[in-house]
C-alpha cells in the first residue's frame, strides 16, 4: 500500500488544518488562511459556564454530560455556494483555504470539547462542573459537495482510513485524551448540519458510556469463558454463517445476531488489534475496499442515499480493561423500509430497551443480495 503523504498548516485563528493527499497524488504549499477570524469559541477561562464549554456529572447514571453552548451559532444546512468547507473560492472563504484538496482535516471552529486536551480531575460528585476539555476535529472526504463517502474511489478511501489512522495516533499521543472516536453522520435525518461529505474525530477526556459497557461486559465475559468476547463473538457469527456479509483475510462484516437497528452491519478485524493506527499496510487497504462494499451496499437497499451513523469502536488509553477491547465498526440506520424510520421513543430512548423492527437474518440476506456483495463474491 503506498504512503498517503500529509501537509500540516495552521488556520488564521490557529487551528490545526492537515492535508492528505491520495496515493500519487502531490500537495501544493496552500495559500495562507489570512482572515480575520474571532477568537476560538470554548477557551476554558474564568466564563467558561457562561460559554457551554463544561462538563456537568450525572449522579444517576455516572456519565459526565458535555455543554456546549457555543454550538447553537454553528452554521446550518447551508446553500452549496456557502458551505464552510467546500475549497475556498471567490466570494466563499471557507474553513479550507486552497483551490482543492483530496482529504482535509481542520479542528472544529465550535468544538463540543476542547479546543486543547488537557488532564482533569474526573472525581464524580453532585454538582460537580469541570471544563470539557478534549479536541474535536472535522474530517473532510474531497472537494466534491455533491458526493457522498459511497462514491468515492478505492484510492480515496484507502487515503481516509490512512487519515483515521493517523489522528488515531497524534490525539491518542496528547495529554489527557482516554478515547479517540472517529466517525460520520450521514443524513439529514440523522442530524447533519452540512450536507458536504465529511466526518469528525473526538478527543474524549474520558471513557465513554457505551465503551464502559463493552468493557463491563468483556470483563465478565473472561472471568465466565475465559475467552474475549470480541473473538468469541466472531466464531460465533463464522459458525453461523448466516448474517455474514463479507469474510475477508484481515476482516469480516456481519449484521450481528441481536442487531437494535433495522441496518445494522458490524466489521471485524480478523486478528485482535485495539486501534485504528495499529493496522498494518496490507490491513488497511483491504479494510478500505471493504467499507466502500459496505456502504455502496446499504444504499442499495433502497436504490438512494440512506442515512446511517458509521461508529468506529477503539480501545481507550488507560482502562484497566483495555485489553479486552477489539476495534471494530458498527453502521446502524433508523430506515426500516423505503419511506419509513424507527424513532427512538417509550422504551428505547427512556429505559434502553430496545424493539427490533426486521429480523437480523432478513437483512443480511438483502444485503447480500445487493450488485456490490454479488459482483464481490464473483471476483
Amino acid at each position: 500500500m503506498t504512503t498517503v503523504s500529509l501537509l500540516r498548516t495552521t488556520l488564521a485563528d490557529e487551528r490545526e488544518l492537515i492535508y492528505f493527499a491520495d496515493a500519487g497524488h502531490t500537495i501544493p504549499e496552500p495559500p495562507a488562511d489570512t482572515r480575520d477570524l474571532p477568537p476560538r469559541p470554548g477557551a476554558h477561562t474564568a466564563d467558561t459556564e457562561a460559554l457551554g464549554s463544561t462538563m456537568r456529572f450525572d449522579p444517576l447514571r455516572g456519565d459526565w454530560v458535555a455543554f456546549a453552548a457555543h454550538r447553537q451559532t454553528r452554521i446550518y444546512l447551508p446553500p452549496a455556494n456557502q458551505c464552510p468547507i467546500c475549497p475556498t473560492a471567490s466570494g466563499n472563504a471557507t474553513e479550507i483555504p486552497a483551490a482543492d484538496y483530496d482529504v482535509a482535516v481542520f479542528e472544529n471552529r465550535f468544538p463540543s470539547f476542547g479546543p486543547e486536551p488537557a488532564a482533569v480531575d474526573l472525581t464524580p460528585g453532585l454538582g460537580a462542573v469541570r471544563p470539557a476539555v478534549g479536541r474535536c476535529e472535522v474530517i473532510v472526504f474531497g472537494s466534491d459537495h455533491e458526493a457522498s463517502l459511497s462514491d468515492m474511489s478505492p484510492e480515496r478511501m484507502r487515503t481516509i482510513v490512512s487519515a483515521w489512522a493517523q489522528r488515531t495516533a497524534d490525539l491518542r499521543a496528547m495529554e489527557g485524551v482516554e478515547q479517540v472516536f472517529a466517525f460520520e453522520n450521514r443524513g439529514a435525518e440523522i442530524g447533519v448540519t452540512l450536507h458536504h461529505p465529511h466526518g469528525q474525530i473526538y478527543a474524549y477526556p474520558f471513557v465513554t458510556p457505551t465503551t464502559r459497557i463493552l468493557l463491563t461486559q468483556a470483563a465478565e465475559h473472561r472471568a465466565r469463558t475465559g475467552g474475549n468476547l470480541f473473538a468469541d463473538i466472531l466464531d460465533f457469527e463464522l459458525s453461523s454463517g448466516e448474517r455474514v456479509l463479507e469474510r475477508g483475510r484481515y476482516f469480516t462484516a456481519f449484521v450481528p445476531f441481536s442487531a437494535r437497528m433495522p441496518i445494522e452491519v458490524h466489521l471485524y478485524p480478523n486478528r485482535h488489534v485495539g486501534t485504528l493506527d495499529e493496522l498494518t499496510a496490507e490491513e488497511r487497504e483491504e479494510l478500505a475496499d471493504m467499507y466502500l462494499r459496505l456502504v455502496r451496499g446499504i444504499d442499495a437497499l433502497y436504490g438512494d442515499r440512506t442515512p446511517y451513523i458509521s461508529a468506529w469502536f477503539q480501545a481507550p488509553a488507560t482502562h484497566p480493561d483495555r485489553a479486552e477491547a477489539r476495534l471494530h465498526l458498527q453502521i446502524t440506520s433508523p430506515r426500516r423500509a423505503a419511506d419509513k424510520l424507527k424513532y427512538l421513543a417509550g422504551s428505547e430512548a427512556a429505559m434502553g430497551a430496545f424493539i427490533g423492527d426486521v429480523i437480523p437474518e432478513e437483512t443480511a440476506a438483502r444485503l447480500r443480495a445487493t450488485a456490490p456483495y454479488v459482483e464481490g463474491a464473483r471476483a
